[in-house]
C-alpha cells in the first residue's frame, strides 16, 4: 500500500509541474543516512514522501503534522514528532540512523518566510556526527512562489509554479575537534551544504544578462488583482520604473546604437549613477555590444587612457551631466583623440514612433536578441582610477551571474527590499552588489549619484524607508556621524567592502543606529564579491567566509610567519586582464588562479582574516592608488637630483580615509608642496600626494636588492606611534 500511495502522488505531482534530479546511481543509495532539505512550504514533505529513494523516516515538527490532510498523505509514511531543540528527541533520530535507516529533516525547523535560508539548527549535525552516517543535501526550489507556502507579500505567488527537487550525491559528514567544543557552530557547517546546493541550483552560466533581466520580469513583473506593475528602480529625478519601462527603454537604446556599431564594439558609458546609466548598460547588452564603464573622477588623462586600452570609439553620455560635473575639458580631450562622444539627449530626435512600438511589442512576448552569455564579454571595468596607465579588466556574463547567485545564497532580497545604492556603477561593487544583484532578485533598487553627500543619503534612506545599504567604511562613518538615529530604522543590513570597516564606524552604527554592519571583501577581478559574512555567521575582524564554489590555496610571503597570499579560482573570475601597453588584447589569467595580492589567515571554522597587503596599492576613501605609481611619481619630480637616492612609499592607516600614502625617503629635499605642484602640472590625481613624508638615512632591502616593505611599513608605524604619544604627552 505504502508504494501504491507513493506512485499515485509521484504522478499527481509531475502533472502539475514537479521534476525530482537525483544525482547519483540509485545502487550506491547508501543504507543508512540523513536528508538534510530545506523548507519552502507545507507541500515539502508530501513532495518527499513521494520521490526521495528508499523507505525514510520523516522528522517532521508538530506545526506540519498537526496539518491534517499532511497526516492524511502521509498516512502510510514512517513519521516520528521531532523537535530540533529536544535532546530526547535527537537521541531517538540517532537511534533510528544507527539501526540502518534514511531519515529525513528539515534543517531549520520550519519554514522559509523570504524564500531563503534562514536559521539552521545544530540537530541535523549532531545526528549525522554521532551516527557516523553520510549526508544527503536535498534543495526544494519553487513552492516558495505558490499559496502553500509562507512567503505571501514578499514573493510573487502563482497558482501551478514550476518546482523541482534536487538530491545531491551521499557526503561524509565529520566534525572537527574545534567544533565539537563549539555546538553553535556545527550548525553552520550545515548551513554551508546547503548554501552551496542553493548557488549550484540557481547559477547557469550560459544565461545571458538581459535573458536574466527578462527572466526575473516574468517573475516579478506583475502584482495583485489588477496587475499594478510594481516599480522596481528609481533614482534622483523621482520618477520610478517597471520591469517593462526599464526594458523597453534597454530595446530602444539597444537598437539604436546597433546601427551605429558593429557586434561585439565595446562602447563607453560615462554616466552617473541614474536610470539612463542602467538602460544603456542593458541595451547595449542585449544586442551584444559590450559596456565599458568609465571612472569620470579620474580626470581626462586617465579616461583617455581607459579609451585606448579598450579600444574604445564612442562614449555615451548626458550633456546636462557634463556640464553639471564640469568635464567639458574630458569631452574636448576625447574628441580629440578621436572618440565619438553621443549625448542622450539627441536621441529623442533620432527615435520615431516605430522604435517605440517595435520594442514594446518584443517586451510582451519577451523577445531576446542574444539568449548565451556564457564566457562572452559583458562589462570591461577597471582597477584602479588613479593609476596613469589603469588595466581593464574584462568580465563575462558568466563571472557575474556567479557572483549574483553567490550572493543570492547568502543573502535573500525579495519585493519588500530596498536597495539604496550610492556606489557608482563603475565601481565593480556598486554595479554588481548594488544594481545588478537586487534588480536580478526581484527587489527594488534606487540609485543615488554621490555617496559624498552624507546628509542627503540619510535623509533619502528615511524617506525611502530602505532596508538594505552597501558602502565603504569612509562614507559608513560620514553616514553615521551626522545622520538621526532614526533615519536608518528600517535597515536590515548593511554591507561594508572596498575597505577594511573599522570598530568606531561599526560600533557607531550598532550603538547609536542599531543596525549591523556586515563586511565583505573582494576584487574587480573577482566580480567583486570573494568573501563575506552574513546574519548567520558574522565576526568583527573577520572578512566573512569564502563563497560558494570559490577555490583556494594560501601562497607563501617571505616575512609572514602565520598565513599566506590569497589566491582564488571560481566561476566568478575574470576573463582576463587588457594592458595599456597591448590596446584591445585580452591576457587570461594562468590556470584561471587570480592572486589577490593580501596576505590573510584561515580558522578552523573558515572565517578569513586580513593580516597585510603586499599588492602595491592603497585604498584611500575606496579608491584604489598604485603605490609604485606614487614611487615613480617622486621619482620624477626629483630626478633632475640624480639616481643616488632612494624611495620607499607605504600604506598605513588612517582613521577617516581608510588609509594614506607614507614617502620614506633619504632625499632631504623632498618637500609635500613640490610634490603637489608636480602632480597639478601633470594632470594626476590628488590621491598620488603622500600626507607624510620620513626622511631617513636608508631603506632596509632585501636579499634581492627590493625594498623590504614588509619591514619599511613596520618602521613607519612604530615612529608615527611614538610621535603620537610625544604629541599627547606635551
Amino acid at each position: 500500500m505504502n508504494n501504491l500511495i507513493k506512485l499515485c502522488l509521484r504522478a499527481f505531482f509531475l502533472i502539475f509541474k514537479v521534476r525530482c534530479y537525483i544525482e547519483f546511481d540509485l545502487k550506491k543509495l547508501p543504507k543508512k543516512g540523513v536528508y538534510v532539505c530545506n523548507h519552502v512550504s507545507y507541500l515539502d514533505p508530501v513532495m518527499l514522501y513521494a520521490f526521495l529513494p528508499g523507505n525514510p523516516v520523516f522528522a517532521l515538527n508538530g506545526h506540519l503534522y498537526r496539518r491534517h490532510w499532511i497526516r492524511s498523505l502521509m498516512r502510510y509514511a514512517d513519521v516520528e514528532l521531532f523537535n530540533p531543540i529536544e535532546p530526547a528527541d535527537i537521541k531517538n533520530m540517532i537511534a533510528k540512523v544507527d539501526s540502518g535507516r534514511l531519515v529525513v529533516i528539515f534543517a531549520e525547523g520550519r519554514m522559509t518566510e523570504n524564500g531563503g535560508l534562514m536559521k539552521i539548527y545544530e540537530a541535523p549535525g549532531l545526528i549525522v556526527d554521532k551516527s557516523k552516517a553520510p549526508i544527503i543535501p536535498v534543495w526544494i526550489d519553487g513552492p516558495q512562489y505558490g499559496y502553500f507556502s509562507r512567503t505571501t507579500g514578499k514573493l510573487p505567488h502563482r497558482p501551478l509554479p514550476k518546482i523541482k527537487i534536487t538530491v545531491g550525491a551521499p557526503r561524509p559528514f565529520k566534525l572537527k575537534d574545534e567544533l565539537r567544543r563549539q555546538r553553535d557552530h556545527i550548525s553552520n557547517e550545515v548551513y554551508q551544504i546547503l548554501r552551496d546546493m542553493h548557488f549550484k541550483i540557481n547559477y547557469n552560466p550560459k544565461i545571458s544578462l538581459f535573458a536574466q533581466l527578462m527572466k526575473t520580469s516574468k517573475v516579478y513583473s506583475k502584482k495583485g488583482f489588477f496587475f499594478k506593475r510594481p516599480r522596481v528602480i528609481e533614482d534622483i529625478n523621482r520618477k520610478p520604473n517597471s520591469f517593462k519601462d526599464l526594458i523597453v527603454k534597454s530595446f530602444v537604446l539597444g537598437k539604436f546604437f546597433k546601427r551605429k556599431t558593429f557586434h561585439f564594439e565595446r562602447v563607453g558609458i560615462l554616466l552617473p549613477n541614474v536610470i539612463a546609466n542602467v538602460c544603456t548598460f542593458f541595451g547595449l547588452s542585449a544586442y551584444e555590444r559590450v559596456p565599458v564603464m568609465l571612472n569620470f573622477s579620474v580626470g581626462a588623462k586617465n579616461i583617455v587612457s581607459m579609451c585606448k586600452t579598450a579600444q574604445v570609439k564612442l562614449v555615451i553620455t548626458s550633456l546636462a551631466f557634463i556640464k553639471n560635473a564640469k568635464l567639458e575639458a574630458v569631452v574636448d580631450v576625447l574628441k580629440a583623440n578621436n572618440v565619438e562622444v553621443f549625448y542622450l539627449e539627441s536621441l529623442a530626435k533620432k527615435i520615431c514612433l516605430w522604435d517605440k512600438i517595435n520594442a514594446f511589442l518584443r517586451y510582451k512576448i519577451k523577445r531576446v536578441p542574444h539568449k548565451i552569455g556564457g564566457d562572452k564579454e559583458a562589462v570591461i571595468l577597471f582597477t584602479s582610477g588613479s593609476e596613469g596607465a589603469p588595466k581593464a579588466v574584462v568580465l563575462s556574463h558568466a563571472n557575474i551571474m556567479a557572483n549574483i547567485k553567490q550572493m543570492a545564497s547568502l543573502e535573500t532580497l525579495n519585493q519588500t527590499d530596498l536597495m539604496f545604492n550610492a556606489m557608482p556603477m563603475f565601481h565593480s561593487f556598486g554595479l554588481t552588489v548594488g544594481t545588478l544583484f537586487p534588480l536580478f532578485e526581484g527587489s527594488r533598487v534606487f540609485l543615488y549619484p554621490s555617496p559624498l553627500h552624507y546628509r542627503i543619503v540619510a535623509e533619502l534612506v528615511y524617506e525611502l524607508s530602505a532596508t538594505v545599504m552597501l558602502g565603504t567604511d569612509t562614507f559608513f562613518r560620514g553616514y553615521g556621524k551626522i545622520a538621526h538615529p532614526y533615519d536608518f530604522h528600517n535597515v536590515r543590513f548593511m554591507y561594508g567592502g572596498a575597505e577594511a570597516v573599522k570598530r568606531d564606524t561599526r560600533n557607531i552604527w550598532m550603538e547609536r543606529m542599531g543596525v549591523r554592519m556586515m563586511e565583505a571583501y573582494g576584487a574587480t577581478e573577482c566580480a567583486p564579491v570573494v568573501t563575506a559574512n552574513n546574519r548567520i555567521f558574522n565576526r568583527f575582524g573577520s572578512i566573512g567566509k569564502l563563497l560558494p564554489a570559490i577555490e583556494y590555496r594560501l601562497e607563501p610571503v617571505p616575512g609572514i610567519e602565520k598565513g599566506g597570499e590569497l589566491v582564488v579560482k571560481g566561476p566568478n573570475i575574470m576573463t582576463g586582464y587588457i594592458m595599456p601597453d597591448n590596446p584591445g588584447v585580452v591576457v587570461p589569467l594562468d590556470g584561471g588562479w587570480y592572486h589577490t595580492g593580501d596576505v590573510v589567515e584561515i580558522d578552523e571554522i573558515g572565517f578569513v582574516y586580513i593580516k597585510d597587503r603586499i599588492k602595491r596599492f592603497a585604498k584611500i576613501g575606496g579608491e584604489m592608488v598604485s603605490l609604485n605609481a606614487v614611487q615613480e611619481m617622486v621619482m620624477k619630480a626629483y630626478e633632475w637630483m640624480g639616481a643616488e637616492f632612494n624611495y620607499g612609499v607605504v600604506a598605513i592607516p588612517h582613521e577617516s580615509k581608510g588609509e594614506q600614502i607614507v614617502l620614506v625617503t633619504n632625499n632631504p629635499k623632498v618637500e609635500s608642496d613640490v610634490l603637489h605642484d608636480y602632480i597639478k602640472n601633470n594632470g594626476m590625481s590628488e590621491l598620488f600626494l603622500p600626507r607624510v613624508i620620513l626622511h631617513k638615512e636608508s631603506i632596509p632591502v632585501l636579499a634581492t636588492g627590493k625594498t623590504d616593505n614588509v619591514t619599511l611599513k613596520k618602521m613607519v608605524l612604530e615612529e608615527l606611534s611614538a610621535s603620537e604619544v610625544s604629541a599627547k604627552a606635551a
